[in-house]
């Protein structure tokens, strides 16, 4: 596989995911704090307490990305550990960690992407009603106003908001993530707000005069009718690539929500929230689109579904140890969709990868070799995808570390590195050294 020169190669992290010090220097409480020691919330009561303990290991893990070789890393910036109420003054011991990172990693010729929300909204702001409340995209923009002023001058690349359709539809209406709501209005209200807060946390990157650029970040399904011969089952998979896609999509490039969707949400919430002036400061011009791909969908009618009238079908073998489809033409077919549909801007694929039981072998090593097909299988899609004429820039694997899976806890590993939790050893698995093989053979610097 041969990729153009400058392609950028990376890995991914959060910050709740693998820091840990969740009491430590000044940070405060996070969302993601008070959900997972809430019993029942996460698999095993696990949190993310200790986490990876990477807070702590900065320097040795940032030669572990040196050791892989990778071009990137991508990382998010714990808003409760720089401004532990939400609002108000900000801590400078954790602003000094951030600080630190990126010097790091310069100093390893290694090119950072800063993502300034990953899901751990400040407990504070949740307490004043968390992205249901128009006023915590106000606090967002301030709080990226003080960070920039902080980091600007280290950051070439800035994420806004990481997955907004997450935050707001699993958090707010499936329930399984922070804050753990399950109410179809609240999660349309959150929803909106994110997009808000991309686009004013966008004008307060712009208004820095940085000379970093600035995107949003976006997990994107493949999703397709059970049978295409059923109106019914098209009809149903439209719903689910509404909320899943368009619902972000649309607002970020075409200044409007889907009109389908509109009138089907119309029916069943108050969507007074989403007032049509935002529109114009949700597409507030970016510079790139991140994509997070994961998952297809095969969907069908439903009408025990009060909210979509629609249920998606058991992915087909293969599938990772979670029960979730490899299928590598997804990837590709929403690149080459979002690129003719969508935007001409350059594209990242932000995070990419599979989570399968990983076992360390009797001679202390970790043979990943179903995580090596998939993301080889992966890699080459994106390929294709740029061959077929999409502006593709990088790629970052999810994830570096196994680390706090959200709900799963410890029990799903998404790493090319291995963790071993009690001893917070690392050990590269044969993923870290293909990645490594992989990044070598290029000729992109």
């Amino acid at each position: 596989m041969e990729f153009p020169k400058g392609f950028l190669f990376g890995v991914a992290t959060a910050a709740y995911q693998i820091e840990g010090a969740v009491n430590e220097d000044g940070r405060g409480p996070s969302i993601w704090d008070v959900f997972s020691h809430t019993p029942g919330r996460v698999h095993n009561g696990d949190t993310g307490d200790v986490a990876c303990d990477h807070y702590h290991r900065l320097e040795s893990d940032l030669d572990l990305l040196a050791a892989i070789g990778v071009r990137a890393y991508r990382f998010s910036i714990a808003w409760p550990r720089v401004q532990p109420g939400g609002s108000g003054s900000f801590n400078q011991k954790g602003l000094d960690f951030y600080r630190s990172m990126l010097e790091g990693l310069h100093a390893r010729g290694i090119v950072p992407m800063a993502t300034l929300y990953h899901w751990d909204l400040p407990q504070p702001l949740e307490d004043a009603g968390g992205w249901r409340s128009r006023d915590t995209a106000k606090r967002y923009a301030d709080y990226v106003a003080g960070v920039a002023d902080a980091l600007g001058d280290a950051v070439p690349f800035w994420v806004t908001v990481n997955e907004p359709w997450c935050s707001a539809f699993v958090g707010h209406l499936e329930g399984r993530h922070a804050p753990g709501m399950a109410n179809l209005e609240a999660a349309l209200h959150a929803a909106h707000h994110l997009l808000v807060a991309h686009g004013l946390g966008t004008q307060a990157l712009r208004a820095a005069r940085l000379s970093g650029q600035v995107g949003v970040v976006l997990n994107l399904s493949d999703v397709h009718a059970a049978d295409a011969r059923r109106p019914e089952d098209v009809a149903a998979a439209a719903r689910i690539d509404g909320n899943e896609n368009r619902w972000f999509l649309d607002p970020l490039f075409k200044k409007s929500y889907p009109s389908d969707l509109l009138a089907w949400y119309g029916q069943r919430a108050d969507l007074t929230p989403l007032q049509e002036e935002d529109l114009a400061v949700i597409a507030e011009p970016i510079d790139f689109l991140g994509i997070n791909y994961y998952e297809y969908h095969r969907v069908t009618d439903d009408p025990n579904d009060p909210v979509h009238r629609a249920r998606k079908i058991p992915p087909e073998p293969p599938t990772t140890d979670t029960g979730i489809g490899v299928r590598p033409k997804g990837l590709a077919h929403i690149l080459e969709r979002v690129a003719s549909s969508y935007t001409g801007l350059p594209i990242y694929i932000t995070e990419n990868g599979a989570a399968y039981d990983d076992q360390v072998g009797p001679d202390g090593t970790v043979n990943d070799r179903r995580r090596v097909e998939y993301l080889s299988a992966h890699f080459e899609a994106a390929r294709g995808s740029m061959q077929a004429g999409v502006d593709l820039r990088g790629y970052f694997v999810w994830s570096m570390l196994d680390n706090f899976e959200w709900a799963e806890g410890y029990s799903r590993r998404f790493g090319i590195v291995y963790v071993d939790f009690p001893t917070q050893r690392r050990i590269l698995k044969s993923s870290a050294y293909w990645y490594r093989e992989l990044i070598a053979s290029q000729q992109c610097t």
